[in-house]
């Protein structure tokens, strides 16, 4: 053990004689791990937030639709789609869109009574008389307000109305109610213009997950305008949204990944006459081929370790602490428009494995490789 560490030692005091030269690659090394590791872990937790925010949704959402857009549902909906085998509540749902333009944010207004579990999680309480409101951390903080202040919001009718916070969302995702103002039905119907039959769309619970698809297949057979949509659907959605636009990410940034491999293997396998002298030395006082390769390897494996762990801090303050803002307006999409949310933490340790192997492990055989071709010349030929 004694005779790894002191070759270990005479490793790191190598890498300090030729300290310029290991710095710059351990700079571009670092850099592009961190570009990597960004893209990774920015798109798992918006996976993560979506999993979430799907827990709370209904196990079918049913909307109806006109020349393919998306219209209101006749409430009649319900008692047909309630007769249906297999199906418990069904819940008209009035919710709907709106841009404020004083803060030049999209909130989403959605029409809740105290009685939804899912949305519990507030200070203060839900909306339970006309003028009260409760919104999310987002919309907080770009209006501001807080409990007991007013917002003001313009209706379908272009009309100023003044609603009263009673109640700020503090869900561990933020996705979930960070643009969200939630109001009474009543005031909701009211500000939109809604008819008085029609709702945005139906929430329909469905008993057993494996026959949600059988009752969507009975509810378009029954309403051939409407459209039945799963909580798995929305999740593997959501799930392909975001792994294309990371792959659209890696795609964009693989010119970067080539110019360093390239970068990496030319000084790594750039062996200068220097070095292929002090190779020659080892083996002249006594070093056997294997203790010059361990040499190498313990050089590479500290560059490519160093510079992976300093990629990966710089990942993660980029990502969670500073809301990844070169990444986040491709990733999130239009809903950059909506008041800014923090990610929660999460990494993977299958993504740090995966990141470590295709970093780290190419760098030190590309390190090890060409020396090994010094290391077996006669040790007389190479101090010549």
């Amino acid at each position: 053990m004694l005779r790894h560490f002191k070759i270990l030692e005479f490793a790191l005091s190598s890498l300090l004689r030729r300290r310029y030269k290991n710095l710059g690659i351990l700079v571009v090394y670092a850099f592009t791990i961190s570009v990597l590791a960004s893209i990774l872990f920015l798109t798992d937790s918006l996976k993560q937030e979506v999993s979430r925010v799907l827990e709370g949704v209904p196990e079918l959402i049913v909307q109806r639709t006109m020349a393919g857009r998306h219209e209101l549902t006749p409430i009649q909906y319900a008692d047909t789609i309630r007769a249906l085998p297999g199906v418990g509540e069904v819940r008209p749902r009035y919710w709907g869109y709106y841009y404020d333009p004083l803060t030049k944010a999209n909130y989403t207004l959605m029409g809740l009574s105290s009685d939804q579990p899912e949305l519990q999680q507030l200070e203060g309480r839900l909306p339970t008389a006309s003028g009260e409101c409760a919104i999310g951390p987002g919309v907080a903080e770009v209006v501001p307000a807080a409990l007991g202040d007013e917002i003001f919001l313009i209706d379908s009718r272009n009309t100023g109305r003044s609603f009263e916070v009673v109640g700020v969302f503090r869900q561990p995702s933020n996705l979930l109610t960070n643009d969200l103002v939630t109001l009474t039905v009543e005031d909701v119907i009211d500000f939109f213009g809604l008819p008085g039959d029609h709702a945005t769309d139906l929430a329909v619970q469905v008993f057993n997950d494996n026959e949600v698809g059988t009752v969507a297949a009975k509810i378009k057979q029954v309403f051939p305008e409407a459209r039945p949509i799963a909580r798995s659907e929305l999740r593997r959605t959501y799930d392909a949204l975001f792994s294309w636009r990371s792959g659209m990410m890696l795609t964009i940034f693989t010119a970067a990944i080539v110019a360093f491999a390239i970068l990496a293997w030319d000084k790594a396998t750039g062996i200068s006459a220097a070095e292929r002298l002090e190779i020659g030395i080892l083996k002249a006082v006594g070093w056997d081929t294997s203790d010059v390769l361990e040499l190498k390897f313990w050089e590479g494996l500290v560059i490519s370790v160093t510079a992976f762990l300093v990629g990966v801090l710089a990942a993660l303050v980029h990502v969670f602490f500073f809301g990844a803002p070169i990444l986040a307006r491709v990733m999130k999409g239009w809903s950059v428009v909506f008041p800014e949310f923090r990610l929660s933490p999460h990494v993977s340790l299958y993504q740090i494995f995966l990141l470590a192997f295709l970093t780290v492990v190419p760098y030190v055989f590309s390190t090890v490789i060409p020396s090994w071709k010094a290391a077996i010349t006669d040790p007389e030929t190479v101090t010549r």
